[in-house]
């Protein structure tokens, strides 16, 4: 089974964190942590940084590795490096997602998270306290 190494990143403001809707593909309409793929090259810090600004048009710091989440869909297997990360610069201009939300710890479970995501709710919620 394909690999695809991807990031994702949880960007957290006060007690609040921001989820996205893909607009897009297969997953389309599924809640989401903004990133995408790791370009050869790239640490994954950096394919963090190149992805929010080129999918949110914002600057972001990124922060300390959350967790790397194994996920086996039916045709390939996800391995996603998840971090904390800060806006530096930007207002989240929603270039490729269909919708956004910042989410407290009482509404994390509101929206249908895709399943690789859902993995990371956990760790946040406990963040989030």
């Amino acid at each position: 089974m394909k690999t695809v190494r991807v990031v994702a990143a949880v960007i957290r403001k006060g007690g609040r964190i921001f989820a996205t809707q893909r607009g897009y593909g297969e997953f389309k309409d599924g809640w989401e942590f903004p990133g995408g793929k790791i370009e050869p090259g790239e640490t994954p810090q950096q394919a963090l940084v190149r992805e929010i600004r080129e999918e949110l048009d914002t600057e972001i710091r990124v922060g300390e590795l959350i967790e790397t989440i194994e996920y086996d869909y039916p045709a390939f297997h996800l391995s996603m490096d998840c971090f904390w990360c800060e806006i530096v610069e930007g207002s989240l201009e929603l270039r490729e997602h269909e919708a956004a939300r910042w989410l407290d710890r009482e509404s994390l479970y509101s929206v249908d998270w895709l399943p690789a995501d859902i993995g990371l709710i956990g760790k946040i919620e406990e963040a989030l306290r």
